[in-house]
């Protein structure tokens, strides 16, 4: 199909640059995915909309600050955006400017003794980086990095202390994303408390989130799109909950499409999820059959993207981009900062 149905016109000034001002104030547009209606709600609503005894599942992933800013060894300055963690202290990552750091260049960083070298080459102008120079990596990379805020979020410098805390869930606890999983940054604790305590069981599972999930589609075809692979973690006991909610007709409410992709990788055709650890590059599009999600909560998406295409998936394309229009009329906030919407 053409990549040209998941495309839609978006006023600028609907691409949300800054956080609600709390969490769960960000509007909410309740969709339902049978008869295409929809109503506006605010987050702090959204406990409301769950039925007891169903499984709200979500992404624990935590982003790290994995955008450093330093100098050229040469002369001049350099930025390493680091990717991947490929262990021994070496990361897959994106540098510029890329024409002056080919193999064999340094970076240093003011003020640390953290050095990094290019010592390989990969396709699309990545590079792999091995960093050294510190004890420890991880916290002098906390110190130094800045938040790797997609590019259509505009700052006058970096991203500031209030990125670092909202440009990530209240949830996130295991290190590896280099994007926020979205649709969770509407929650608050107290907000989680009560979907529990209306009789909804709460599950973590992981997804890393690459940077790969900001790339459009290029291709003419939407099939020839080739999704970068992501770091997948389902735990026994996070399946086996999903899956009895499966086997007793139990909802199964998705935070985010990196849960959605999570999900529909482990699970068998009759929905049962399995224990799963390894990569998925799992590319969702109408015409998939969807075996363990019955609802899905997520944010408003670029056009023409992996994401859109999984919503559409999910609920229909003219559903979803008639939804799109509805939310630019009414002024929602589009894009990570932005507003969310629940299709159940």
């Amino acid at each position: 199909m053409k990549t040209s149905l998941f495309d839609y016109e978006l006023p600028r000034h609907l691409i949300a640059q800054r956080p609600a001002e709390t969490r769960d104030a960000s509007r909410l547009m309740v969709c339902d995915k049978d008869t295409g209606a929809a109503e506006d709600r605010v987050f702090s609503e959204f406990p409301d909309l769950l039925e007891p005894g169903g499984v709200l599942v979500i992404n624990d992933s935590l982003v790290y600050p994995a955008r450093l800013l330093g100098e050229r060894e040469t002369g001049g300055r350099a930025e390493v955006m680091l990717l991947r963690d490929l262990g021994d202290g070496k990361y897959r990552a994106l540098v510029r400017p890329g024409r002056k750091l080919g193999v064999g260049a340094r970076v240093t960083f003011p003020g640390s003794e953290l050095q990094a070298e290019i010592t390989g080459a990969l396709e699309y102008g990545e590079r792999v980086v091995e960093l050294f120079g510190v004890a420890d990596l991880k916290e002098e990379i906390d110190a130094l990095g800045t938040m790797p805020l997609p590019p259509y979020i505009h700052r006058d410098g970096p991203p500031d202390e209030l990125d670092r805390k909202r440009y990530q869930t209240v949830y996130a606890r295991r290190r590896g994303s280099v994007a926020a999983p979205t649709a969770g940054l509407h929650f608050t604790e107290p907000l989680v408390d009560r979907v529990k305590e209306k009789g909804v069981e709460v599950v973590e599972i992981t997804l890393h989130v690459s940077y790969g999930t900001f790339k459009p589609v290029m291709s003419e075809m939407l099939e020839e799109h080739e999704l970068e692979p992501e770091e997948v973690n389902i735990s026994r006991s996070a399946a086996r909950v999903i899956s009895g909610a499966k086997l007793e007709q139990r909802r199964v409410v998705a935070v985010g499409t990196t849960v959605v992709r999570a999900l529909e990788t482990a699970a068998a055709a009759d929905g049962v999820v399995g224990p799963f650890r390894g990569d998925t590059d799992l590319f969702i599009y109408p015409g998939y059959k969807f075996r363990a999600v019955d609802a899905l909560l997520t944010n408003f998406h670029l056009p023409k993207s992996s994401l859109l295409a999984l919503v559409c998936a999910f609920a229909g394309t003219n559903k979803t981009l008639g939804w799109y229009e509805r939310a630019a009329e009414k002024g929602y906030r589009f894009y990570s900062y932005g507003d969310a919407m629940f299709i159940k």
